[in-house]
Parts: structure tokens; C-alpha cells; sequence
């Protein structure tokens, strides 16, 4: 994961950019849930790591999640939500494949 897609998706250390990818998923994910975006949702999650300008250090790496992380945390939390799988869509595979 690149800390420099995340910035260029309009995830920043001062917020997110107006007309960005990032406003887009805002937008879309406080339609869904009703006006609001999740706290620990896809955007949350992204923009945590566009302020403090580093994806690695939550675990997302360009070899995959690193264990004991928050990010292999967020990705068992998941999954247990789930059944057993991260779905398709979802927080954890959002912010890694970014």
C-alpha cells in the first residue's frame, strides 16, 4: 500500500479534499448508513492513515497485513462479523488495496 495513493485518493493530513475519490466515498458511505460515517468504516479508516501519513505503521503493506497489527485486528474483526471471510468491499480489503 502506498502512503502516496492514499494522499492522492484526497485522504490528508488536513482532511479530506473537495471533489477527491475520498469525497466520493464520504459521500457514498453517509448515504448508506443513514447521514453519518462510520467509525471504523472504509473512510474512517483511510483518512486515520491520510493524517498521520503512514499506512504501514496500522500493518497495511505492499506484501500484505502484517500480523499482531491493527490492521490483521481489523481484518479478524471482520471476518468474525462475517462468517469467517472478509467480505468483498469491506473495511480491510478497502484500505489494502489501496
Amino acid at each position: 500500500m502506498s502512503d502516496q495513493n492514499i494522499h492522492n485518493a484526497g485522504f490528508t493530513s488536513s482532511g479530506i479534499t473537495g471533489g477527491s475519490l475520498a469525497s466520493s466515498m464520504m459521500s457514498q458511505e453517509a448515504k448508506a448508513s443513514g447521514g453519518g460515517v462510520n467509525s471504523g468504516g472504509p473512510t474512517a479508516t483511510l483518512q486515520e492513515i491520510g493524517a498521520k501519513g503512514s499506512a504501514h505503521s496500522l500493518g497495511f503493506t505492499s506484501g500484505g497485513i502484517s500480523a499482531g497489527s491493527k490492521a490483521s485486528q481489523m481484518m479478524s474483526q471482520e471476518a468474525r462479523a462475517h462468517g469467517g471471510e472478509t467480505p468483498k468491499g469491506g473495511t480491510t480489503s478497502t484500505v489494502q488495496s489501496i
